[in-house]
């Protein structure tokens, strides 16, 4: 006789926040750490990790891609801790990543590209068909989708690689630089696809551009030397500039404004960790 299932049970599970680290540090070489005590919680939404070269944007980015092993500290995906890299297949099919470069065969066509990596994030065979079209159309290339990588511009294999990340509908979405080599018009539409996906999906995106921040992203995470400077809206960051700091733009002026300061002082006092 086969058992009823209450509603609980098929319910999906949820967490506070998807992405929690504590006291994080990661090491990247013999000695430097380029993420160096961490604490920081990311729920659904879109958050923009901003910062200047150097700052550790890329290495939290692989840390949480489980690319990287953590040094010290905790660090949780989906509740689940993770202790060191390549040991959590299950977090993994959770996760989409885009990193700044990323390796493809050139003879693929961007469908079978796109397929292949939904093999490798395990997507069920009866579901993947359905489930490259659908990333290849959010990134506007169903036209393109016949077509081999070779012959793409380097926006369209930029694209390609968004396609590649959301194909299995992460829980979380790792972009490294994901705006690079897109247009203008190619930029806006990616916007509307960020504001789309953080509607139920943890977005992390590490950006250079401060405009796409501002007009993509419901909070900012303010790098530098591997610490966190800020975390809070668009807004609040805008608003910790004034008229004597560098940026044309509020948030530029903020995000130099809060760059001068000292990173942790600064943060605790304004109370945004």
């Amino acid at each position: 006789m086969t058992r009823a299932v209450s509603a609980a049970e098929v319910a999906p599970r949820t967490y506070a926040h998807e992405i929690r680290a504590s006291g994080l540090r990661i090491r990247v070489g013999r000695t430097r750490m380029a993420v160096d005590g961490l604490d920081l919680s990311l729920g659904t939404g879109v958050h923009g990790l901003l910062g200047p070269n150097g700052a550790g944007k890329t290495t939290l980015i692989r840390a949480l891609a489980t690319v990287l092993r953590p040094a010290e500290g905790t660090l949780e995906l989906f509740g689940e801790s993770v202790a060191s890299a390549g040991e959590h297949r299950s977090v993994r099919r959770r996760i989409g990543y885009l990193p700044q470069e990323f390796g493809y065969y050139k003879r693929f066509t961007v469908r079978e590209f796109v397929e292949y990596m939904a093999w490798l994030k395990e997507v069920p065979k009866a579901d993947v068909p359905a489930a490259v079209q659908r990333a290849v159309e959010r990134v506007g290339l169903a036209d393109r989708a016949d077509e081999r990588m070779k012959a793409l511009s380097g926006g369209m294999v930029r694209r390609v690689g968004i396609a590649q990340a959301i194909v299995n509908d992460p829980e979380v979405l790792l972009l490294d630089e994901p705006t690079v080599g897109l247009d203008p018009a190619q930029r806006m539409r990616f916007r509307e696809l960020l504001q789309e996906l953080g509607t139920d999906t943890c977005v992390v995106v590490s950006t250079h551009l401060v405009e796409d921040v501002a007009a993509a992203c419901t909070d900012v995470v303010l790098f530098a030397e591997g610490r966190l400077v800020f975390q809070g809206t668009p807004d609040k960051m805008a608003a910790a500039g004034g008229a004597g700091h560098p940026g044309d733009s509020p948030l530029e002026r903020g995000y130099s404004a809060l760059l001068a300061e000292p990173a942790a002082g600064s943060a605790q006092e304004r109370g945004t960790w």
